[in-house]
């Protein structure tokens, strides 16, 4: 009962993470799993079934704030969903740890990129609201799907960034794009796993506690999407991409960093992406001071 009560607590506080940031449901609940021992397809089996019903829960309420722009939708969801199949079916066969530090370096770059953009120059306003292309969402949703089933995870972390860095969307309708387009995936690898690894190896009590606990966040991450400004939604995202793929590489056989290396390394990390969370509120306060004194300015002329 109490293995059953925390995963309701970790589906929560995944789903608060996930759908207020688009990522960090699958990362948070796999690596759970996985540390009670529970085999890799069987855990991403689990957090994918869950995530069935999270990511419609997430999306009707992203839906009702009006965080989604439909065309990503289908255009990003049915590649991902291919791919997630096509991952899930070849997870259960096979293991993709070696894959893992080479993704999390792509990663790694591209959420030092958004880190530094969106603190220092905030959203960018001139792309904003141009359609973003078939040719890229296709193979985007396409490699995010596979990765995402066979890694537990990556659908946000690959899709979030990728999206947020073209400039063509502003980060609350990415965020709600990308969790409602996951429902479309996470059927796709629940039905891979089923062939792969048969219903009989996959634990159906774990999956309804992390449904649960993810449903009761959905829709309060979605309120909270909407409230936050995009240039400190976009630290923040950049912020938790770096600060978890750091870990990734340092954990990995590439580095084997001792633990002194790696919780100074996750220091340094963390202070950054504080200070430039910090700079980004106070740029953003400052933005909006200047707003009245533009509009009082402006209705000057029309009074005399």
């Amino acid at each position: 009962m109490r293995k059953i009560l925390l995963l309701a607590l970790v589906g929560l506080g995944a789903q608060l993470v996930d759908g207020s940031l688009g990522m960090a449901y699958g990362v948070t609940s796999t690596t759970l799993l996985l540390a009670v021992g529970v085999h890799a397809a069987a855990a991403s089996a689990t957090v994918h079934l869950a995530e069935i019903g999270t990511t419609l829960a997430s999306g009707a309420a992203h839906w009702r704030f009006g965080n989604i722009d439909t065309k990503v939708v289908a255009r990003i969801g049915i590649p991902g969903a291919i791919g997630a199949f096509a991952g899930a079916t070849f997870l259960s066969s096979l293991s993709t740890d070696a894959a893992a530090p080479i993704m999390s370096l792509i990663l790694l770059t591209l959420g030092s990129y958004l880190l530094v953009r969106f603190t220092t120059f905030g959203l960018p306003q001139d792309n904003v609201d141009k359609p973003l292309r078939k040719r890229f969402l296709g193979p985007l949703g396409l490699l995010a799907g596979f990765v995402d089933a066979t890694g537990g995870g990556g659908w946000g972390p690959i899709g979030t960034p990728a999206i947020l860095a073209s400039g063509r969307l502003e980060p609350r309708k990415v965020i709600g794009s990308i969790d409602t387009s996951e429902f479309l995936v996470a059927v796709a690898a629940s039905l891979g796993f089923l062939v792969g690894i048969g219903a009989e190896n996959i634990n159906f009590g774990w999956v309804t506690a992390l449904l649960i606990g993810g449903v009761v966040a959905a829709p309060v991450a979605a309120w909270l999407v909407r409230k936050v400004p995009p240039r400190v939604l976009g630290s923040a995202v950049g912020g938790m991409i770096v600060l978890t793929n750091s870990r990734t590489l340092l954990h990995s056989d590439w580095f084997d960093a001792a633990v002194t290396v790696r919780y100074g390394c996750y220091t340094v990390v963390c202070a950054v992406w504080a200070a430039a969370v910090a700079h980004s509120i106070r740029q953003h306060l400052m933005e909006q001071r200047r707003q009245p004194v533009a509009i009082g300015s402006d209705s000057e002329p029309r009074s005399s």
